[in-house]
């Protein structure tokens, strides 16, 4: 099943759960899009696709600059994951087809 569209996510932090929309493009090996929350919108960078694996990061401005770094798989209209939160450890991640 392809990752493309949008997404609705749900980032478990230790800040609280973070909700926000996922927006995916594959383009064979190649993952593009942008994610959008409370932190305002962010750039997908280096994205990757491997069947049903996903990987990205973006780069977060607020409330502090960090890059955050996703590996995800894809299941039919599901997406879960892990998120490293640069000096703040792991989180995990869940989202649903929007």
């Amino acid at each position: 099943m392809s990752a493309d569209g949008t997404w609705n996510t749900t980032i478990n932090t230790p800040m609280g759960a973070q909700q926000g929309t996922l927006t995916l493009s594959t383009d064979g090996g190649t993952l593009t899009g942008k994610m959008a929350g409370a932190q305002g919108e962010m750039e997908l960078q280096d994205g990757t696709v491997d069947g049903d694996n996903l990987t990205w990061k973006a780069d977060m401005t607020s409330p502090m600059p960090m890059t955050l770094e996703f590996s995800a798989t894809v299941n039919g209209d599901e997406i879960s994951g892990s998120v490293k939160l640069g000096a703040f450890g792991d989180a995990t991640f869940t989202g649903t087809r929007a």
